[in-house]
């Protein structure tokens, strides 16, 4: 039998091809034609902030092609631009200290608590960071470093890190937040200091991961501040550090030893549901207002020496593995007020409702 060939004819050739080309334009395959991982560089403009974002559904290796630098960063910074970051990896180190320094007197600083820290330290410069800083969702590769002995930088603008991966360390010491912070959901695998740090507005740390060593010491929290769910996985200090309001510690996890000692605690406290796995350490700890440790969990040394309980100390339910230490610890003697299922008078009012129920569940049935 003979082999029997077909010929397209070349007007019909064209046709086909100019089809598919049609086709192939208007329905792109998986991984050709149109980019879903286009970059938002924001509004240009010299006073605009840095943008960068980068859209959810940007593969790895796209993100890290399209890697922000950190001078790029700390260049807006110098100009006085916000920053605003979302799903890019940083990469570089990030030094404050390379900003430039300003004279106090050329600086308007509405925040009472920092002008008087300004003047306890008779500083006669400090370095200034003009609008938001915002990094969410992110990857940051190098450190980001103040690397001073002395001075003050000064966030003027919100401070927002949520969802991002700190993969070197942060050292934000010495530093003056004029305006909310919220590192709510990032995670810390190297060293998170801000060791003489200055929270004038809110905070936020919630389900926050910490990593091998997280250093407060002597840091202020001026307003409220939480760090509801939060994990430390390595040392965690907050020693001599003052909070002025409300602080939650709720459903805290606290890896290795942990240490409040020498802090004060102006506004309500609750450590209720917190964990402790090593030691943890209050001595000489002024608790002004209502504590709640309800149903913490310590499981090593717990020292209370020399602390000071000026409201309700609230223990109810709280398991220690170890005797704990209350040396010379003054209370109020303020006794706890149950809650909940443990006030008495709910408890009342559940067997009063569920009497009534019953007797008229049995005068139903004697009916029918």
């Amino acid at each position: 039998m003979w082999p029997v060939s077909v010929t397209t004819p070349p007007l019909a050739g064209r046709r086909i091809a100019l089809v598919l080309s049609a086709a192939i334009c208007l329905f792109p395959p998986s991984g050709l034609g149109a980019d879903d991982c286009d970059m938002d560089q924001g509004t240009p403009g010299p006073t605009e902030p840095f943008t960068r974002r980068l859209p959810p559904a940007c593969t790895p290796a796209q993100r890290e092609a399209r890697a922000v630098r950190a001078d790029e960063v700390l260049a807006a910074l110098r100009a006085g631009r916000g920053v605003d970051l979302e799903g890019i990896v940083l990469t570089g180190e990030v030094k404050l200290d390379a900003l430039p320094t300003v004279p106090v007197g050329s600086v308007t600083i509405t925040s009472e608590r920092v002008r008087a820290l300004i003047a306890t330290r008779t500083l006669t410069e400090l370095r200034l960071i003009t609008g938001p800083v915002t990094i969410r969702n992110s990857v940051i590769r190098g450190p980001i470093l103040v690397n001073l002995r002395e001075g003050l930088v000064v966030f003027t603008g919100p401070v927002t890190m949520t969802g991002t991966t700190f993969e070197r360390a942060l050292d934000l010491s010495l530093c003056a937040f004029l305006a909310p912070v919220d590192f709510s959901d990032a995670v810390f695998t190297q060293q998170g200091f801000f060791i003489q740090s200055l929270f004038d507005q809110p905070a936020r740390f919630e389900k926050t991961a910490f990593g091998p060593h997280s250093r407060f010491h002597r840091a202020r929290f001026a307003d409220t501040v939480t760090f509801l769910r939060a994990g430390f996985n390595g040392r965690a200090e907050f020693l001599e550090v003052t909070f002025d309001q409300d602080t939650s510690f709720s459903r805290t996890y606290f890896k290795m030893g942990t240490g409040f000692s020498g802090s004060r605690f102006g506004g309500t406290l609750d450590f209720s549901e917190a964990r402790f796995e090593r030691e943890a350490y209050f001595l000489f700890t002024v608790f002004e207002k209502d504590a709640y440790f309800r149903r913490a969990t310590f499981r090593a040394d717990a020292n209370f020496s020399d602390a000071v309980f000026r409201g309700l100390d609230d223990f109810t339910k709280t398991h220690f593995a170890v005797e704990p230490n209350f040396t010379r610890t003054k209370v109020s003697g303020a006794s706890p007020k149950p809650g909940g299922l443990q006030d008495p008078v709910v408890l009342y009012g559940i067997a009063a409702a569920l009497g009534v129920f019953t007797l008229l569940f049995i005068l139903f049935l004697r009916r029918s």
